[in-house]
């Protein structure tokens, strides 16, 4: 039986869209920890041993585990403006709710409430713009073209780090060409301006939004340039590099007069399911998110020259760097497991489609 739900008077009912994962498989190493035993009479009291000084706080901005447990879809990352080391996240198909990651422990600091957005359809991306407002992109689609029209919402960030209800604008969007799956939105860090990267297994496209959004009608997105399969993006801070990422590599491209310009290949980690990307707030790293209960996410240290570098020590379990021995080892494995990965995940959506 097929669940409709009526979303508002200008929304079409439609199914909810469903989830299309890719398969990747990574092993996991635990280290047990000693356990120290006591010893004398039981009858003696020992003297009592001096109370250990606190542990110091990990630095922010390192790997780091999302702790919450009502996060099981991490869909978007963008770093906060006003509160260094916070990383808001959101789950893809959810309530109107955004969290904020402390990347010192990976615990909740304050779930955003948004008010005035109904419920969204499919939330796939977060950034955070020149003015200090959090853009949501309610954009995804996984039946390519169901919907005619998707939605951002936008809401100043909090100054306080807390659980709150906050008022949010809703823009309608529409594409120039016609509806499409997306799941990267990014805002330009100087211009304001709103971008949209789709989603599509032959390549997808980059789109421009008007100026100034408007809240009172339709805000065209126009199509101004072609991308390879993006799952999410980022500006840098400065606002002159655009980074895309994809199931299986990311890419960094020049920004200029709104353009895209050359290109080079940025070393992402292997993540079972790579949705989300975001720079740090001083531009000296990546961190890559994936979906999941207790996701992982993962800093990737830009070089001097535009590169990418090793992960940075963890703050969080699992979270692991690229030791330069045997770099060259875990590339060859990686290797072969993106391409039986792909192969299953284009096969399986072939198989779809044909049946």
């Amino acid at each position: 039986m097929v669940k409709v739900k009526v979303m508002r008077p200008s929304v079409r009912p439609s199914p909810r869209p469903a989830r299309v994962r890719s398969a990747l498989a990574a092993a996991v190493l635990v280290l047990a920890g000693a356990a120290g035993a006591l010893s004398g009479p039981a009858a003696v009291a020992a003297p009592a041993a001096p109370a250990a000084p606190a542990a110091p706080a990990a630095d922010p901005d390192r790997s780091f585990r999302i702790t919450d447990p009502r996060i099981t879809e991490s869909s978007g990352l963008a770093a906060s403006r006003a509160h260094p080391g916070v990383y808001w996240t959101h789950n893809d198909q959810d309530k109107p709710l955004i969290y904020g990651i402390d990347s010192r422990t990976g615990e909740t600091v304050a779930t955003i409430t948004m008010r005035g957005v109904g419920e969204p359809r499919d939330m796939e991306a977060i950034s955070v713009g020149a003015d200090g407002d959090i853009y949501v992109g309610d954009i995804g689609d996984n039946l390519n073209g169901s919907w005619d029209h998707v939605w951002i919402y936008r809401f100043p960030e909090p100054k306080t780090l807390a659980d709150a209800a906050v008022d949010a604008t809703q823009y309608t969007v529409k594409y120039a060409d016609g509806a499409r799956d997306a799941e990267a939105l990014m805002v330009h860090p100087t211009t304001g301006r709103v971008y949209i990267a789709s989603k599509n297994e032959n390549g997808g496209g980059l789109y421009e939004g008007p100026a100034k959004l408007t809240a009172d009608g339709t805000n065209t997105f126009t199509r101004v340039d072609e991308v390879p399969w993006v799952t999410d993006g980022a500006f840098s801070p400065d606002g002159k590099e655009l980074l895309l990422r994809s199931y299986f590599s990311a890419r960094a491209y020049v920004w200029k007069n709104g353009r895209l310009g050359a290109d080079h290949r940025v070393r992402a980690p292997i993540q079972g399911q790579a949705e989300s990307v975001t720079y740090t707030l001083d531009g000296s790293a990546l961190m890559f998110g994936t979906e999941g209960t207790r996701s992982q996410v993962e800093r990737v240290d830009i070089d001097k020259d535009g590169g990418s570098s090793g992960g940075a020590g963890s703050a969080g379990d699992g979270a692991a760097g690229d030791g330069a021995g045997g770099e060259s080892g875990n590339i060859t494995i990686g290797a072969v497991v993106l391409v039986g990965a792909a192969v299953l995940f284009f096969g399986f959506k072939r198989r779809k489609r044909s049946g």
